[in-house]
C-alpha cells in the first residue's frame, strides 16, 4: 500500500480545517453582536425562575428591560429586596423597598360550610367544573375546588382542602399562575403581612348569602362601622381592606358575625370577644341599676 494515499488525503483535511477554522474566526469578529455587560450581571443576579410574574418573558427579557430603563430593579417579585438592592448596586442606582406579595384565596366555602346544587363527578378541573351552572356549590361566586390552580404552581404552594383551594404564604412567590387560571377570579394577591383578610367573593345579598353558605360575607357593615382606622368598607355586598390602613387590630374580625374575615391571630381576637362581653353585661347591669332607682318608691 503507497504510503502517499494516506499522506496526502490527511495533508488537504488539514488545510481544509485550517482555512475554516480561519474564516469561521474572521466570520465571527465581523458578524459579533455586541453583549452589554451590565444585562449579563443583571440576569445573574435574577432568581432564575422564568416565572412571568413581573410581566416579561422570563429573566432573560426582565434583565434587558431593567438594563434600558424600561423597567425598575425591583420588578422581580420573587427576588424580593435582596435581589432589587443587588442589581441596584450593580447599576448604580437606589432600589426601592419592594414589599412581599402572596396570593390569596377569598373563599372558606369548604364542603361542610357551603351548600351544593350537585354533586360534580368528572374531570377535575376548575375550567370544566365552572363551565356547568357556574359550578356545583349554590354559591356561584366560590371555589370549585377542581385543583387546576395546584396544577400550575411550580413551588407547591396551594392545595385543594376539603374543597377549597387553600395558599401557603411562606411558600408562595407570587407568580400569579393561579391567579391567571382560576375562572372564579377568586384568587388575588395580598401584602405577606396581611395577617387579616376578608375570604368571601360573593356579591350576593346578605339574604342570598346565608342560604349558600355559613360563612360568606352578609354586608352586614358591622366591620365598617367599628373599624378606628376607616380600613374596611362594604362595597357591592363584599367588605374589602384597605391594607395601607390595616393594622391588624382584630376588632373587624371579632365583630364579623359569620366569620367571613380570617386572621391569623385568633387568641387576640378571642380577647377582644371577652372585652367586649364584659363591657356589653356591666351597661345591662348598670341599665337595670338606673332602671331600679327611677321606680318610685312605696
Amino acid at each position: 500500500m503507497d504510503i502517499n494515499q494516506i499522506i496526502y488525503p490527511a495533508l488537504i483535511l488539514a488545510v481544509i480545517g485550517a482555512a475554516f477554522g480561519v474564516l469561521l474566526s474572521i466570520a465571527s469578529r465581523v458578524f459579533a453582536v455586541e453583549v452589554d455587560e451590565r444585562v449579563v450581571k443583571v440576569r445573574q443576579a435574577l432568581p432564575g425562575a422564568n416565572c412571568g410574574a413581573c410581566g416579561y418573558p422570563g429573566c432573560d427579557g426582565l434583565a434587558q428591560a431593567i438594563s434600558d430603563g424600561k423597567a425598575p430593579v425591583e420588578a422581580c417579585v420573587i427576588g424580593g429586596s435582596e435581589v432589587a438592592k443587588e442589581i441596584a448596586t450593580l447599576l448604580g442606582t437606589d432600589a426601592l423597598d419592594v414589599e412581599r406579595i402572596v396570593a390569596n384565596v377569598q373563599c372558606q366555602g369548604s364542603c361542610d360550610k357551603a351548600k351544593d346544587k350537585y354533586h360534580y363527578e368528572g374531570l377535575q378541573d376548575c375550567r370544566l367544573i365552572s363551565d356547568f351552572q357556574k359550578g356545583s356549590k349554590s354559591c356561584t361566586y366560590g371555589c370549585v375546588g377542581g385543583g387546576t390552580c395546584v396544577s400550575v404552581c411550580e413551588y407547591d404552594a396551594i392545595h385543594v382542602i376539603n374543597g377549597v383551594a387553600v395558599v401557603d404564604k411562606e411558600k408562595c412567590v407570587a407568580c400569579k399562575k393561579c391567579v391567571a387560571i382560576c375562572p372564579k377570579g377568586i384568587i388575588s394577591l395580598v401584602p405577606y403581612k396581611a395577617k387579616t383578610v376578608v375570604e368571601c367573593f360573593s356579591k350576593d345579598p346578605g339574604k342570598v348569602v346565608r342560604t349558600n353558605c355559613s360563612i360568606g360575607c352578609i354586608a352586614c357593615g358591622l366591620c365598617e362601622k367599628n373599624c378606628p382606622k376607616d380600613a374596611i368598607h362594604v362595597t357591592d355586598n363584599l367588605a374589602a381592606i384597605d391594607y395601607d390602613k390595616c393594622i391588624n387590630c382584630g376588632i373587624c374580625v371579632a365583630k364579623c358575625p359569620t366569620g367571613a374575615i380570617y386572621c391569623e391571630y385568633p387568641e387576640k381576637v378571642e380577647k377582644i370577644k371577652q372585652r367586649q362581653k364584659e363591657m356589653a353585661e356591666k351597661k345591662k347591669l348598670e341599665k337595670m341599676q338606673q332602671m331600679k332607682q327611677q321606680e318610685p318608691t312605696k
